[in-house]
């Protein structure tokens, strides 16, 4: 089963490029785009444009491009029909099936979909536990100890698993799930000693969902309530198809908007922490769920924020443990805050001992940059032992050069000299060698890169990009450019647009390039019914390899601004102020270069004749064709300007 050709209309229609990508990216307006930090790649200033008016996106910097469809695929990393499910499921629009989809793609679908299920049924089971008398006497009483109220529970969807062994599987067979599916859902476990028996993974614990930054359920952490040396505090869903545990941050779906909105992030260790934030009115808060950070998670934070605050808890022996996590954020990107609770106190503990006026204030006044954090922490030792600060000098230096911003390198570096009380110039020369050392580094990792790929280009023997066939694709490019930006414009106030101009022009020729060639037939099929076709209707098309090089065609990275014109009097031509020239200059750089292929294919000949001793008429005709070919490209030549030597 796949989706039908009217739900997917009815999506393609309704959505909105700026709702959609707002949910994942903080996006920001710069003339008539909008721009953030790409989702796909690490980077610090924005190569990401999102245009509302053609509704596409592209960026300058991995080359990602696409529609509000695309993204959703490439973000989520879900096919087109879960893309087209999942947007449908945001503007509320209906869903029909209809069959078409292979084997293999609905046997991965159901797999998925299976599992969704499952686990939004495990979360609905666990809610429902609340209101037996075991959970409210257990569970229930143990979230109203906490403070948390109704609506909260309701948030995180809170619940509980009773005591027990069986009662999830049990429920879920009853509800028609399979024991495979349970199993491959982390939901039920299977016994080492018996091959015929399983049992459900949590039991007798309060139960905390992992949603997706989409809102599904794609696992659980439950905590333990009563005593028992032998069991963990805490137990998680394994990794499975659907909860991949280093991309995913606990709460993140709840305090996407506020983290989007606040350009904060706060981070905590563990699920109570994110929970009793919100309680206390403070909704920018995620947490790593007890695991050591990892890029993946990183990448996440820098979709909605440029900076993380992370809260630490009154241990200073575990926040130096954990010291490395601040690099790792510096060098995604974000910058970097911190907030050391009183020994013995955790983010949870904290909020409900002083209240929430109190507890948002404390963030407020404790937060200190990495620099003053890192300084802090460990500044009785550094004042009693020389060999200690000298280290400790290092561990900043180190962290510092983990920051991309030059311009922020610098000022912390200052910072930092007048905080350890040394001199700027030793600092900077501490911190050139350190920087050094990571561009030592990078540069061999981007040389085994680059060695591994000329190993690969090897194997597939390319052209060379000065060749007449990639010289001529440049070409081909360009007109393909012209026909998408300008194609339906008038070429002057009498005469053909634009695309009749060029189709034309070139009715026999066949481009080389096939991505082109299929861009052209499709021009010449509107064409033939008087229409010109218009770039969504590219974009929409289904043919991955045309809609991004579609995009690429018509998204420029830089605009110029209207000031030039209307404040300076700075008058700047454009290709639409002669559209007859531009398309005609057009046709001829085509043309000479086809020109200049055929001549050389004749040269090829001409050579491989002589070697094969051909008769005179063969090679006297080869000549002709030659020279006819060099007196066509000498016009073109002189049409265009160019001078040869």
């Amino acid at each position: 089963m796949s989706i039908s050709k009217v739900t997917t209309d009815a999506v393609k229609s309704r959505m909105d490029i700026e709702e959609v990508l707002g949910d994942y990216l903080t996006l920001k307006k710069k003339g008539q785009n909008l721009w953030a930090n790409c989702p796909f790649h690490g980077e610090k200033t924005p190569s990401f444009s999102v245009s509302p008016a053609k509704q596409i996106y592209k960026c300058f910097g991995c080359g990602k491009a696409g529609d509000p469809i695309q993204f959703i695929m490439d973000i989520e990393g879900v096919g087109f029909q879960e893309a087209i499910r999942q947007l449908a499921g945001k503007y509320g629009i209906e869903v029909e099936e209809e069959e078409n989809r292979t084997p293999e793609q609905e046997e991965l679908y159901k797999e998925k979909e299976s599992l969704y299920i499952a686990l939004s049924f495990a979360r609905d089971f666990f809610v429902k536990n609340l209101r037996t008398e075991e959970g409210r006497s257990i569970g229930l009483s143990y979230f109203k100890e906490r403070g948390f109220t109704q609506q909260i529970i309701e948030k995180f969807d809170l619940g509980y698993a009773l005591e027990g062994w069986d009662h999830l599987l049990t429920a879920g067979k009853e509800a028609g799930f399979s024991e495979d599916v349970m199993l491959k859902a982390g939901l039920i476990l299977q016994s080492e000693s018996d091959a015929n028996r399983k049992y459900d993974r949590f039991r007798g614990r309060v139960t905390f969902t992992i949603h997706n930054v989409g809102g599904k359920p794609i696992g659980f952490g439950a905590r333990i309530l009563k005593k028992d040396k032998n069991q963990p505090k805490y137990i998680n869903s394994p990794e499975t198809p659907v909860y991949h545990k280093s991309d995913v941050l606990y709460g993140m779906f709840q305090a996407k908007q506020a983290i989007r909105n606040t350009g904060n992030c706060y981070l905590v260790e563990g699920y109570t922490d994110v929970v009793s934030l919100h309680l206390s009115g403070i909704e920018n808060v995620v947490a790593s769920s007890g695991t050591s950070l990892t890029e993946g998670q990183i990448k996440l934070i820098k979709r909605f924020a440029d900076q993380v605050t992370v809260l630490y808890d009154g241990d200073p022996a575990g926040i130096k443990a954990s010291l490395r996590g601040i690099d790792l954020l510096l060098e995604g990107g974000l910058n970097v805050k911190a907030v050391v609770f009183p020994e013995g106190e955790d983010p949870d503990s904290y909020s409900q001992k002083v209240g929430s006026e109190a507890f948002a204030a404390y963030l407020e006044e404790k937060s200190r940059n990495f620099i003053g954090f890192k300084i802090d922490l460990y500044r009785d030792e550094m004042e009693s032992d020389p060999l200690k600060k000298a280290n400790l000098i290092k561990e900043v230096v180190q962290s510092i050069s983990k920051i991309p911003d030059p311009i922020l390198r610098s000022v912390f570096s200052k910072e930092a000299a007048g905080l350890l009380e040394i001199g700027e110039d030793i600092l900077f020369t501490e911190l050139n060698k350190s920087l050094l050392q990571n561009q030592k580094q990078e540069a061999k990792k981007i040389t085994q890169e680059k060695k591994a790929e000329e190993a690969v280009q090897d194997l597939l023997g390319p052209e060379r990009a000065t060749s007449d066939i990639e010289i001529l694709r440049i070409q081909e490019r360009e007109l393909i450019r012209l026909l998408l930006n300008y194609g339906s414009n008038q070429i002057d106030e009498e005469g053909p647009n634009l695309s009749t101009y060029l189709l034309d022009e070139v009715v026999d020729v066949e481009f080389q390039s096939p991505v082109y060639q299929r861009i052209l037939n499709v021009y010449r099929e509107f064409s033939e019914q008087g229409e010109s076709p218009g770039v969504d209707y590219f974009v929409q098309m289904g043919d991955r390899e045309i809609q991004k090089e579609v995009i690429d065609l018509i998204t420029n990275r830089h605009e110029v601004s209207n000031h030039w014109t209307e404040r300076f009097q700075i008058f700047i031509n454009s290709e639409t102020d002669d559209l007859s020239q531009t398309g005609y200059k057009s046709i001829l750089r085509l043309k000479r270069r086809i020109v200049q292929k055929m001549m050389g294919e004749a040269k090829e000949k001409l050579k491989a004749g002589e070697m094969d001793n051909l008769n005179e008429d063969k090679i006297q005709e080869l000549q002709q064709i030659y020279f006819t070919l060099k007196k066509y490209q000498l016009k073109i030549d002189k049409e265009l300007g160019i001078v040869i030597g």
